[in-house]
């Protein structure tokens, strides 16, 4: 779902990072508060207090966002779901959750509490606007607060239609899971209508650029298709859950991985193992100890006339949790760790050795066999 983010800051305990696509948001949502809503809305102030306004006003929806999430977050923890973190993108926020819902109650909690969170806010703000009307000069800060208490009504009224993955959506899963125990038919059939809308809103956008609203009409038809591939996104990650659930990581690995000796040349590493097996990493063993990995990233840095005399053992470096990981775990784990890094093969150790290689290509293969085999 996301590009490059940048992380901002910790709160209680959760990382709060933005996609560089916010940043684009941010710009949009102050030029239009400074240039079109508050001077359509409040004439007569000077522009230098319109743009404060539009920095004040983008500034409170990001705070807004990260409130709403925020509480999602608060009570899957609760739960005992973990969140790894808060990501604010082009279309709002999300709380990246590693794990489905443990139940139906669980789901239909953190699912409401998001849109509650944001209804108790926006009362809150339209109250503070209220409050400063006898307050002489402030009616930018009045101005503001109606913005802040309308918008957090609407991201409420948004987030709570009934089309997963949003709020709603998923308020509707846990109620069918609920109803029928059953989490992937439920996921399904809220994924669906989750795609409906999607389509909807993209058939609303273009109705609106043929009828000359062009900047609405592509802003519902960009929402559109991003709610109707997040829909589908969505019920293949169950599928995909459901698919490794209790399996481990040993049972997809290939042995007796391609490895190298510490004392093999540069040169040689290039010419007898990268132009002959196509592999990016590769494990440095000795005596069936994995001492590290050596990668082309690694290798381009070496001049060319010192590559005869260098070896794969003096650019070895200890295999991280990203291109390495146990044979026991988790085989979700491994699928996870392939989705942020975007390697299409690990490393397999077990007490310290390498045991083998686990590839993408294999599980993405399994994964395609056994939904085949028991697709309802």
């Amino acid at each position: 779902m996301f590009g490059r983010k940048i992380s901002l800051f910790k709160l209680l305990g959760f990382e709060v990072s933005i996609d560089l696509s916010w940043l684009i948001l941010a710009v949009l949502i102050t030029w239009s508060l400074s240039t079109g809503l508050f001077p359509h809305y409040y004439a007569g102030l000077s522009a230098a207090q319109y743009i404060w306004m539009g920095v004040v006003g983008a500034l409170g929806l990001f705070a807004s966002i990260i409130f709403h999430e925020m509480s999602h977050s608060l009570v899957a923890r609760r739960y005992g779901m973990p969140i790894k973190g808060i990501t604010l993108f082009i279309f709002g926020g999300v709380a990246q959750m590693e794990d489905e819902p443990p139940s139906p109650r669980a789901e239909l909690a953190m699912a409401i509490a998001g849109p509650i969170s944001s209804i108790v806010l926006g009362i809150a703000f339209l109250g503070f606007s209220g409050a400063t009307g006898a307050i002489a000069g402030a009616r930018p800060i009045r101005a503001v607060l109606a913005y802040l208490g309308f918008i957090n009504l609407v991201l409420a009224g948004f987030n709570l239609l009934p089309a997963f993955p949003l709020d709603g959506g998923r308020v509707l899963r846990a109620l069918l899971w609920g109803w029928k125990r059953n989490v992937r038919w439920a996921t399904h059939l809220a994924s669906r209508i989750g795609a409906g809308f999607g389509a909807a809103l993209i058939v609303l956008g273009l109705l609106n650029v043929l009828f000359g609203a062009l900047v609405g009409g592509l802003w519902w038809f960009v929402i559109g298709m991003f709610l109707r591939g997040a829909a589908q996104q969505s019920y293949q990650q169950v599928l995909t859950r459901e698919a490794f659930k209790g399996e481990r990581v040993r049972r997809f690995m290939a042995p007796n991985p391609v490895t190298v000796d510490p004392t093999t040349s540069i040169k040689d590493l290039i010419e007898d193992y990268i132009y002959r097996y196509h592999h990016k990493m590769y494990p440095v063993v000795k005596g069936g100890r994995l001492l590290g990995c050596v990668s082309i990233a690694q290798i381009k840095e070496i001049p060319g006339n010192e590559r005869a005399s260098r070896t794969a053992g003096e650019l070895a470096k200890e295999c991280s949790r990203d291109n390495a990981i146990e044979a026991d775990a988790d085989a979700m784990s491994a699928l996870t760790v392939m989705n942020r890094t975007g390697a299409s093969r690990l490393m397999v150790v077990e007490g310290g050795a390498l045991v083998g290689v686990i590839a993408l290509k294999d599980m993405l293969r399994f994964l395609a066999l056994k939904i085949d085999l028991e697709e309802e």
